[in-house]
């Protein structure tokens, strides 16, 4: 792990993969700001968009992986994770890291516009105490941390969840549940960190690798109670999901960390698995 450096405040840390690495879009920070380029693939280092960036080699495939590399690897007591497709908002980044800096909390996440200037989903107007209840729509370019305590707390990114793997969304949702279970808190601030496109993990629903993923996070989320977290998600999003179609397979399917078990126990469905 990387010692924190006293000049330098806050990373930015993108993840991507060789074959992406081109399109990404540096900010230009100041002299207490570092960028972190994580990359699974080939060399990347004479890319001339990433000459302001520190590269770092990444093994394996999967965005978590390069999450939790980028928290090692960090030199800022600040951490705001980044996709190679998001257009950083740096003001938006500062002003949270001045909030962070005020209230003591482990996590401020933050709200995403698209490229047209709307806001990417619904987000509060106010500053909501983030739980189990309100963070599932989570983006990882939304998360700042605070370093010293997620560090402090042990708190990782469970690889078995995000893009690259198996279960390919949920790993946002599932770091944040682990950061509250470790007694840290985090809130939900309404500032802009950056500009995504319209698509992404999160918006696809229906198919059967969709249902399997949200039924996985979810009951590593949730627990025991998970059958009824599923039940909860699935009315809320009937349509969406596929009511009939797919309802009855997602409410029995107690998917945990890659690990399929499609009997609903109450109990043993959404047992805890460790990163």
């Amino acid at each position: 792990m990387i010692s924190m450096s006293h000049g330098i405040n806050l990373t930015i840390a993108y993840s991507t993969l060789a074959t992406r690495a081109s399109n990404i879009c540096l900010p230009q920070v100041g002299a207490n700001t570092e960028v972190l380029v994580c990359v699974q693939g080939r060399d990347v280092s004479s890319y001339p968009n990433l000459a302001d960036a520190r590269i770092i080699p990444v093994p394996g495939l999967g965005v978590a992986k390069s999450r939790n590399v980028s928290m090692d690897q960090a030199r800022g007591r600040y951490l705001l994770f980044c996709d190679d497709d998001v257009v950083v908002n740096l003001p938006g980044i500062e002003e949270a890291v001045r909030y962070l800096e005020n209230c003591g909390r482990a996590l401020a996440l933050g709200q995403g516009v698209g490229p047209n200037g709307f806001a990417r989903k619904s987000y509060s107007r106010a500053v909501k105490r983030l739980t189990r209840l309100n963070s599932a729509k989570a983006a990882t370019y939304e998360m700042l941390i605070d370093l010293n305590q997620v560090r402090a707390a042990g708190v990782r990114f469970d690889e078995q969840f995000g893009a690259g793997a198996e279960l390919y969304l949920g790993d946002e949702y599932v770091f944040i549940a682990d950061l509250l279970d470790s007694g840290l808190a985090g809130d939900a601030i309404p500032v802009v960190f950056g500009t995504h496109p319209d698509e992404s993990s999160g918006s696809r629903w229906g198919t059967a690798e969709d249902m399997r993923a949200r039924a996985a996070a979810i009951n590593r989320v949730f627990g025991r109670w998970s059958f009824w977290a599923r039940l909860a998600f699935g009315l809320k999003n009937w349509s969406k999901m596929g009511g009939w179609r797919t309802m009855p397979a997602f409410l029995a399917n107690g998917t945990r960390s890659g690990v399929v078990d499609v009997v609903p126990r109450m109990v043993e469905a959404g047992a805890r698995v460790e990163p």
